[in-house]
C-alpha cells in the first residue's frame, strides 16, 4: 500500500531546488513566528536501484526530506517505481534545532548548497536498505558518527525547511563578525630597557 501524498513530488528536484534559492534571495523574514517550534516531524526519501557490486544486488542512497504532519507513526511506504528504481518514504523522524548548535546551522544556510545531514544504521544484509534514524541541519552534530558504520548522507534542504530553519537562526543567533587582528609594533613594543650610565 502507498503512503499518502508527500509535500514534494521527488521527480522535479531540479525545479524544486530553483524555486528554493529563489526563495533564499528574496525571503524577508519580518513576520515570522517568535514561538515557532523547536521542531518538525519529517519524512526521508529512500532511493533503490540495481548495484554494479559484485557482492550487492541493489544500492540505495538518500535523495531528498520532506515535510510529515505531526503524529504520523514511523513506517516505511514505497511511493514511487520506474523499472528497476523505486523510491521508499521512511516516515516518523523528528528534525530538532538547538540553540548551542546555530553557528554551524548559520553557515550551513550561507553556504552555496545548504544541506540536510541524514544518519541511517548499515543493515546487515548488504541488499537490505538503511534506515535513517537522525536528520540534522548541522555537519557538527553528525560528524562523529562518520567514525563509525553508519552511513551518512546529504539532501538539498526544502524551501519549507530553509525557511523555518532561517527564522530560527535570525531569532536566536548572532553572527559574530571576524575582524582583522592590528599587528603591533614589535620594534616600539618590544625595545629592551635603557642601561643605566656606566653600566656595561
Amino acid at each position: 500500500m502507498l503512503a499518502p501524498p508527500v509535500v514534494c513530488d521527488i521527480t522535479t528536484r531540479s525545479i524544486f531546488l530553483n524555486a528554493a534559492r529563489e526563495l533564499m534571495e528574496t525571503l524577508e523574514m519580518t513576520d515570522f513566528d517568535q514561538a515557532m517550534p523547536d521542531s518538525l516531524e519529517i519524512g526521508v526519501v529512500m532511493e533503490k536501484q540495481p548495484s554494479t557490486h559484485p557482492w550487492a544486488d541493489f544500492r540505495y542512497d538518500a535523495v531528498g526530506v520532506v515535510v510529515r504532519e505531526a503524529g504520523m507513526e514511523a513506517s516505511v511506504s514505497r511511493i514511487y517505481q520506474d523499472g528497476d528504481i523505486e523510491h521508499f518514504l521512511v516516515s516518523g523522524l523528528t528534525l530538532r534545532l538547538h540553540i548551542d548548535e546555530c553557528e554551524s546551522y548559520y553557515h550551513n544556510l550561507m553556504s552555496p548548497e545548504p544541506g540536510c545531514f541524514i544518519v541511517a544504521s548499515q543493515p546487515d544484509d548488504s541488499d537490505d536498505m538503511p534506515l535513517p534514524y537522525l536528520v540534522s541541519l548541522s555537519f557538527d552534530e553528525v560528524h562523529a558518527y562518520l567514525e563509525g558504520d553508519e552511513q551518512i548522507y546529504s539532501v538539498q534542504i526544502p524551501a519549507q525547511l530553509y525557511q523555518w530553519a532561517e527564522a530560527y537562526v535570525l531569532t536566536n543567533y548572532v553572527a559574530i563578525k571576524k575582524t582583522k587582528r592590528k599587528l603591533k609594533n614589535w620594534h616600539q613594543t618590544e625595545k629592551p630597557a635603557s642601561r643605566p650610565e656606566g653600566e656595561s
